[in-house]
C-alpha cells in the first residue's frame, strides 16, 4: 500500500489496504524480478543493474503473431508496491469470475516502481548516492520491464493510483500507442503546486534538516524527521468525514495520538521516503495532454485532501483530452479520501465501462 494509506491504516481510522503479511493471497499470484542492465536516468546518472520487482496474476493470451493481447498494468502510489493490489477491497471486487479484471481473461501486472517495494532503492546500500529518479525515469523503467522482461508490447489497460495516476498521464504522453485505455485515479495532470507541493516540501525539509540524517549516511533512522513526516502524511491522506466519525470527540483524538505514539515504529527508511516524495518534482503533463490518444477514464473523489475538487483544475484539463471522461465521486460511505482509489466497490463500474468501450 502507499505510504499515505499505510500511515492511516496504522491509526485504525480506516481498514488497512493490504492483507497482513501472514495472510496467503486469495488469488494465484507470481512474483519475480527483472534486471535492467546499464539503465540511464534522465539526470545522466547510470545504474549498472536496476532491479524491477513485479507481481502477476492470470496468464498472457497471444494472437497469431505471438503478441500478448490481454495485459493490464497496475501502478501503485507513493511509498507503495504492487502488493497493494492483492488487498481484499481491491482484488475481491475485480479479479473473480465475471468481474472487470477476471484473471481467467486478463494478464495482470503489478510492478514495484523504482525506489519502492522490492525494486532497487536507496536503502539497498547506495543511500543518498542512489540516482535521483523522477516520474519519467519510473515510467521508462516500467516500459523496459514490459517490453524486455515480459515481452509485452501493448496493454489492454493502464490503471494507476495516486502516483500511479500521475504515471498514467506520463505513459499516455510518452507512449501514446502502447495502450487501449487509461484509468488514472486520484491525481491531477498539472504541476504539483499549492498545498500539495507544500506538504511534500515540508516533509522533505524535515528529513534533510534533521542533523541525524547526516546527508543520507545515517546509521540509525532520523527519528524526529520521520515523526514529522508521518504526521504530515496522516493529514495528507485523511478523509475528513471518516475521521470525524471515527474520532468524534477531543478525548478520542487525544487517545488516538497517545496510542499511536505507543506503537512500535512503522516508518519507512528516511532516504527511501525522501526519494519517493522528491520524484514528483518534475511532474507536469499539462502542456502535452493533447498527445494522449487512448481513451481515458479519470476518477477522483470529492473527499481527497491532496486533490480537492474546489481547485477547479480537473474539469477544464479533462476537456483537453481527445477521448477523456472525468468522474468526481461524491463523498459517501464508499469513499475513503485519497485512498478511495484502492476501494474498488466505489468505482469498479467505471472500469467495466472503459474496458467495454475499448473492446476489440
Amino acid at each position: 500500500m502507499s505510504i499515505l494509506t499505510r500511515v492511516i491504516a496504522v491509526t485504525a481510522i480506516v481498514l488497512p489496504l493490504c492483507a497482513s503479511a501472514q495472510e496467503a493471497p486469495k488469488y494465484p499470484v507470481s512474483e519475480s524480478d527483472f534486471v535492467a542492465h546499464d539503465f540511464k536516468f534522465r539526470s545522466g546518472e547510470p545504474l549498472s543493474e536496476l532491479r524491477l520487482h513485479y507481481w502477476t496474476l492470470g496468464a498472457p493470451a497471444r494472437d497469431a503473431k505471438g503478441n500478448v493481447t490481454n495485459a493490464v498494468l497496475l501502478l501503485h502510489g507513493t511509498g507503495g508496491s504492487g502488493k497493494q493490489f492483492l488487498a481484499p477491497q481491491f482484488a475481491d471486487e475485480l479479479y473473480g469470475p465475471g468481474q472487470p479484471l477476471d484473471i481467467s481473461h486478463y494478464f495482470i501486472i503489478a510492478a514495484d516502481g523504482i525506489g519502492h517495494g522490492q525494486s532497487s532503492k536507496p536503502s539497498d546500500g547506495m543511500h543518498a548516492r542512489f540516482p535521483q529518479y523522477d516520474y519519467d525515469d519510473m515510467v521508462a523503467a516500467q516500459h523496459v520491464l514490459l517490453t524486455e522482461g515480459l515481452k509485452v508490447r501493448h496493454l489492454r489497460l493502464i490503471f494507476g493510483t495516486s502516483m500511479g495516476c500521475m504515471h498514467s498521464f506520463v505513459w499516455g504522453e510518452t507512449y501514446p500507442d502502447f495502450m487501449d485505455a487509461l484509468m488514472p485515479m486520484a491525481c491531477l495532470p498539472v504541476q504539483i503546486a499549492g498545498r500539495n507541493r507544500l506538504w511534500r516540501k515540508l516533509l522533505m525539509d524535515a528529513i534533510r534538516k534533521d542533523p541525524d540524517w547526516k546527508e543520507g549516511e545515517y546509521k540509525e533512522e532520523p527519528v524526529r524527521a520521520l515523526r514529522t513526516a508521518q504526521d504530515l502524511l496522516i493529514i495528507a491522506g485523511s478523509a475528513p468525514v471518516a475521521m470525524q466519525r471515527t474520532l468524534p470527540t477531543r478525548d478520542a483524538v487525544d487517545k488516538y495520538i497517545a496510542d499511536r505514539e505507543g506503537r512500535p515504529g512503522t516508518a519507512p527508511d528516511a532516504n527511501d521516503l525522501l526519494y519517493q516524495v522528491n520524484a514528483s518534482r518534475n511532474y507536469d503533463p499539462s502542456p502535452q495532454l493533447e498527445k494522449i490518444t487512448a481513451p481515458v477514464m479519470w476518477i477522483n473523489s470529492a473527499d481527497d485532501f491532496i486533490n480537492p475538487p474546489e481547485l477547479g483544475i480537473a474539469e477544464p484539463e479533462s476537456k483537453r483530452l481527445r477521448n477523456g471522461t472525468f468522474v468526481l465521486l461524491p463523498i459517501s460511505e464508499k469513499t475513503h479520501g485519497h485512498g478511495t482509489h484502492t476501494w474498488a466497490v466505489a468505482w469498479k463500474d467505471y472500469m467495466e465501462q472503459i474496458l467495454k468501450q475499448t473492446a476489440h
